[in-house]
């Protein structure tokens, strides 16, 4: 999906009123102590959306600059609290200086959009934006979700990881990417694991069937960032 493409698409599901009454995910709460753990103030959050995530982590002491490809997100951000109008970054990861790096980079259900080569470029293009020794918190798909609804599954790797194509519901005609735990390990081999790899279960509200599984992990760059990473 291009970076235009994915634009229109997100912009319809916010407009609908995508994430506006949910609440953020607990994952917040281990990034905050992580980053008060390590003296973190100032971050890159990928994805932000309209705020439901990012907002907590501004208001928990963190200075975010939010990205996001979707411009009607950033712009119900905007209005919901002028004062991070000034940082908000319309693109994705590409779109932003080269070479600029934080201390903390956030992605939290983003990095799974696409297929397995794009799922696996947007978690390195996302490394490549921690500074030395910083920290890199993701939350993404993972292989043990009752995928739901009408689908058909595109890829599937020797590591478990596997990709399907929505032919119904909210992301119809889209690919999504559910990651295993080796995959993970595997993308970031080299790297400390602050919060090691854990699944996060959410059952879905009848008539939606099954369970939806998600990875979080929280891991720190190495200082000699490792060649190709």
């Amino acid at each position: 999906m291009s970076v235009r493409a994915a634009s229109d698409a997100w912009n319809e599901e916010y407009r609908r009123g995508r994430y506006v009454d949910e609440p953020p995910v607990a994952f917040v709460d281990d990034i905050l102590l992580a980053a008060a753990r390590e003296g973190i103030t100032s971050g890159l959050y990928v994805g932000c959306g309209n705020g439901r995530n990012l907002l907590p982590l501004v208001d928990g002491g963190i200075d975010v600059l939010g990205l996001d490809v979707s411009d009607e997100a950033a712009h119900q951000l905007a209005q919901r609290r002028p004062d991070r109008s000034g940082r908000l970054w319309h693109g994705d990861l590409d779109s932003l200086p080269a070479g600029q790096t934080w201390p903390l980079v956030i992605g939290i259900q983003v990095f799974q959009h696409g297929n397995r080569e794009q799922a696996h470029r947007h978690v390195r293009a996302a490394q490549q934006r921690v500074e030395p020794g910083g920290l890199l918190c993701v939350r993404v798909n993972a292989t043990g979700t009752d995928v739901w609804p009408a689908h058909e599954v595109t890829e599937q790797h020797l590591d478990g990881g596997f990709t399907v194509r929505y032919t119904a519901g909210p992301k119809n005609g889209l690919s999504i990417h559910f990651f295993s735990a080796d995959e993970l390990h595997q993308l970031f081999e080299g790297w400390h694991a602050l919060l090691p790899i854990r699944a996060h279960r959410t059952e879905r509200t009848p008539p939606a069937p099954g369970q939806w599984t998600q990875w979080e992990a929280i891991w720190r760059q190495p200082i000699q960032p490792l060649s190709g990473s």
